[in-house]
C-alpha cells in the first residue's frame, strides 16, 4: 500500500481513518507529492475498484457482475451512482474482468444485488464522501456546509460549486472512509427509478460483444467432436476424412481423451471437419441407462429410507393419529438449459501468460480452471467477461466450454476459439436433475395440516439443485420430514434457473393444493391461515389474488390456479388463468404475479426479470423434457426441445410491493410458482392432477 501524508488538519476536517480499507475491493491510489498539491494535475480518481471518475467529470462504474440479460450493467452502477451523486448522463458502465478486488463475482442464486447492495453503497458514498471533504479543503469551509448533488459539490452558503472533474487531483490525495454514511431510502434520486438499460442501443443496433463475437488476430476455430453417451472416451479416431476438407488444419484428441477437437480457418470448416471426422467410442457404464431404466431405479430407491434431511417433531406419529391423510408421487424431467448462445470461448496461451474471452456466469471460476490446465499461476490469467446470450446457470457451474479452449490453446500454441453446436449444447450439455418425490401429509379434523413427509429420489448433487426449497417449507405445519435418496445413473447435472426451487417448486405448491381441496377449503384461504405469522408472504398472497380478480368467476372457460413462494428473502405469488382445449390442449392466457423483493432498484428490470423467469418456467412445464435413451439424449434442436412460440406468451402483470427491506433476488424467484399455478389451474378445469412433468397434453 502507498502512503499519503496528510495533514493533522486535513485529516480531522474529511473525519475519515487513514490506513488499509475492510472493505473487499478497496484500494488507495498511489500518488507523489506534487499530484498530493496540485489540484490541476489530470489525476484520475479511483478510491475503489467499481469507481472511476475522471478530470473531465466523467464517471465510470464497473460491474463484477456477468450480463446475461438481467441487467446488472444497469442496476449495479445504479447503486453506486445513487450513493455518490453522480450525474447519471455522464455515468459510463464497464464490464470488470475476473479481478479479486470485486469479491466473488460468480453470478448465480439471484445475488446481484442481494450480495452487491451494501459493498456498491459503501463505493459510491466513500467516493462522495471524499469529494466533499475535497472541495471543504479547497474552498477552506466546514466540511458539514457542503453537500454533493449531480455530479458536483455545493457550498450553499456562498454559492459556490465544483465538478466532481474538478476534485478529483484533491480528492485522490485523501484517504478512503472505511464505513461512510449512507442515504436513508427517502432521499434516494436514482434508486427507484425507470432507468433505460444501458446495453440497450448497443444489442439493438449489433454493437454489444457477445463470445461468439471475439476475434483475435491469429486466431484459429475449432468445434469437438463429444462421445454421445455421458462419461464416454475416445477408443480410436481416423482424422483422415476431417484433414481432406479443405481449410481444416489439424485434429487434436483433448479431455484425456474424452473429445477430439477439429482446427480449422473457420467455425463453419471446423463443424464440417466434425461432421465427417470417423470416431470409435468406448461408450462405457451409462450407456445402460433409459428414461425407463431411470424412472423404475427412482421408484424402487424411493421404497427404502433415505438420509435425514431435515426433521421437526413425529412425523410419524402425527401421520398415525391424522383425521385423514393424502399421498402423492411427482416426478419431474430432466431439463437442457437452451441458451441462445451456445456454449462457446477464446483462449490464446503464450508467453508464459493466458488470455481468455468468454461468455461465463463465473470469470473466478474459468481463471482457476485455467490455472489448472496450464499450470500457470490465476495471477497469469486473464479472463475477458464478454456479453452472455443467456446463462441459466449453464454457464455458473462447471466451465467445460473454457477448458477445452484452454487446453486446445496451449497445445497449438495460437489463439483458438471453440464453439459448440445446438446439438452439442443439448446433447452434450449439463442438466436440471430428474427426481422422485413420494409425499404424505394429515390433516386434522380442521382441515390443517399436521404432518409432513417428502422422499425425494435424485442424482448425486449439490443440496442446492436436489433438495432446497422441499427442505423447509414457508407453511406452518408441526411435523416435518424431507428424506434424499440418492440414485445416480450418470447423467452430469448443474444448476438450472431456479436451482431446486424449479423443480421443488411444483411438488411443493402442488401438493399443497392437494391439502387444501382435500381440507375442503379454498386454496387462497388455506394458504393465508398457514402464513399468517409471515406479512410479506401474506401481502402478495392477497395481492396476487386480488389482482387476478380471485373469488369472481374466471373468463368462460378458463380456469385460476395458484401458487406461493418464497426465494431467499423474495417473496412471490403468482395466479395463472389456464383453458384446456378438446383435444387436451393447454393454454396460458394470463399470469398475474404479486412480488415484494425489498427496495427496488429498477422497476422496469425488476419487471422485466420476473417476466423471463416466468416464460422460462412457463415453457418447462409445458415441453421441457430431456429423454435418455442408452446414455444418450434423444433431442438434438429446437424441432424436438420446444420453447415458448411468441403465439402462445401469456399476458402477464406484475405488482411489486412498496418496501423498505433490503433488495432480495429476482432472475430465479419469479420461477418456482409458475408450474404448480398452471397445474392447479388444470386440476380446477379438469379435475385431474399434474403429477409429471412435462404437461403435455391432457388426456
Amino acid at each position: 500500500m502507498t502512503h499519503v501524508n496528510v495533514s493533522r488538519r486535513e485529516f480531522l476536517k474529511t473525519g475519515a481513518t487513514a490506513g488499509a480499507s475492510l472493505m473487499i475491493g478497496f484500494h488507495f491510489l498511489a500518488l507523489t507529492t506534487s499530484h498530493r498539491l496540485s489540484p490541476s494535475t489530470a489525476v484520475v480518481f479511483k478510491p475503489n475498484a467499481w469507481l472511476e471518475i475522471s478530470p473531465d467529470g466523467s464517471v465510470t462504474i464497473w460491474t463484477g457482475r456477468s450480463e446475461m440479460g438481467q441487467g446488472v450493467r444497469t442496476a449495479m452502477p445504479m447503486i453506486v451512482a445513487e450513493e455518490l451523486e453522480a450525474d447519471w448522463r455522464r455515468v459510463r458502465v464497464m464490464q470488470g474482468d475476473a479481478d479479486p478486488a470485486y469479491g466473488d463475482q460468480v453470478t448465480v442464486g439471484s445475488r446481484s444485488t442481494r450480495s452487491g447492495w451494501e459493498p456498491l453503497r459503501k463505493a459510491g458514498a466513500a467516493g462522495r464522501e471524499m469529494l466533499i471533504s475535497a472541495a471543504a479543503l479547497i474552498w477552506s469551509v466546514p466540511r458539514e456546509q457542503c453537500r454533493a448533488r449531480s455530479g458536483a459539490v455545493e457550498h450553499p452558503a456562498s454559492g459556490r460549486t465544483l465538478g466532481y472533474g474538478a476534485l478529483v487531483a484533491r480528492a485522490a490525495t485523501l484517504p478512503v472512509p472505511e464505513n461512510p454514511p449512507l442515504k436513508s431510502p427517502a432521499d434516494f434520486r436514482i434508486l427507484g427509478t425507470r432507468v433505460p438499460r444501458v446495453d440497450t442501443p448497443d444489442k439493438v443496433t449489433g454493437r454489444a460483444g457477445y463470445g461468439l463475437d471475439v476475434r483475435v488476430p491469429g486466431m484459429m476455430h475449432a468445434a469437438v467432436a463429444r462421445c454421445p453417451v455421458f462419461g464416454g472416451k475416445v477408443k480410436s479416431f481416423d482424422p483422415a476424412p476431417a484433414l481432406a476438407v479443405p481449410g481444416v488444419k489439424q485434429v487434436v484428441q483433448i479431455g484425456g481423451g474424452s473429445g477430439v477437437a477439429i482446427v480449422a480457418e473457420n467455425t463453419w470448416l471446423a463443424f464440417q471437419g466434425k461432421r465427417v471426422l470417423k470416431v470409435e467410442w468406448d461408450e462405457g457404464a451409462t450407456a445402460q441407462w433409459s428414461n425407463d431404466g431411470i424412472s423404475t431405479a427412482f421408484k424402487a430407491a424411493a421404497e427404502k429410507p433415505g438420509q435425514s434431511v431435515r426433521a421437526v417433531g413425529d412425523v410419524d406419529a402425527a401421520l398415525q393419529g391424522a383425521a385423514s391423510t393424502v399421498e402423492a408421487v411427482y416426478q419431474a424431467p430432466y431439463l437442457a438449459h437452451a441458451c441462445m448462445e451456445p456454449m462457446n470461448c477464446t483462449a490464446h496461451v503464450s508467453g508464459g501468460r493466458c488470455e481468455i474471452w468468454a461468455p461465463t456466469q463465473s470469470p473466478q471460476g474459468v481463471q482457476r480452471e485455467a490455472a489448472r490446465v496450464t499450470g500457470l499461476p490465476v495471477s497469469s490469467i486473464t479472463v475477458h467477461v464478454t456479453y452472455l446470450g443467456g446463462g441459466f446457470g449453464r454457464r455458473g457451474g462447471p466451465v467445460d466450454y473454457a477448458t477445452e479452449a484452454v487446453e486446445l490453446a496451449q497445445q497449438l500454441d495460437t489463439p483458438v476459439q471453440v464453439v459448440w453446436t445446438r446439438e452439442d449444447d443439448i446433447q452434450n450439455g449439463l442438466y436440471r436433475p430428474a427426481t422422485y418425490n413420494v409425499l404424505r401429509a394429515g390433516l386434522d379434523a380442521a382441515g390443517r395440516p399436521v404432518a409432513w413427509s417428502h422422499r425425494l429420489v435424485g442424482p448425486d448433487g449439490a443440496s442446492f439443485m436436489i433438495t432446497r426449497g422441499a427442505d423447509e417449507l414457508i407453511y406452518a405445519i408441526p411435523n416435518f420430514r424431507l428424506e434424499r435418496v440418492v440414485q445416480d445413473p450418470g447423467i452430469p447435472i448443474a444448476p438450472w434457473r431456479g436451482v431446486g426451487p424449479s423443480q421443488n417448486g411444483w411438488v411443493v405448491e402442488s401438493f399443497v393444493d392437494e391439502l387444501a381441496h382435500a381440507a375442503g377449503q379454498d386454496a387462497v384461504a388455506f394458504r393465508r391461515a398457514l402464513v399468517a405469522e409471515k406479512p410479506r408472504l401474506v401481502a402478495v398472497l392477497n395481492l396476487a389474488a386480488q389482482q387476478a380478480g380471485w373469488g369472481s368467476p374466471a373468463p368462460e372457460g378458463r380456469s385460476r390456479g395458484i401458487a406461493l413462494w418464497q426465494f431467499g428473502e423474495t417473496s412471490v405469488c403468482e395466479v395463472a388463468e389456464v383453458s384446456v382445449g378438446t383435444d387436451g390442449g393447454v393454454r396460458v392466457h394470463r399470469v398475474v404475479c404479486a412480488a415484494d423483493c425489498g427496495i427496488v432498484v429498477n422497476p422496469d428490470t425488476v419487471e422485466a426479470q420476473l417476466q423471463g423467469a416466468i416464460v422460462y418456467g412457463l415453457t418447462a412445464a409445458l415441453y421441457g423434457e430431456i429423454v435418455i435413451e442408452r446414455g444418450r439424449v434423444v433431442q438434438s434442436n429446437f424441432h424436438d426441445y420446444r420453447m415458448l412460440k411468441l403465439a402462445e406468451m401469456p399476458a402477464i402483470e406484475v405488482s411489486l410491493v412498496k418496501s423498505e427491506a433490503v433488495p432480495g433476488g429476482v432472475g430465479e424467484a419469479g420461477l418456482p410458482p409458475i408450474a404448480p399455478a398452471v397445474c392447479n389451474a388444470i386440476f380446477a378445469a379438469t379435475g385431474k392432477r399434474i403429477r409429471k412433468l412435462p404437461i403435455g397434453r391432457i388426456a
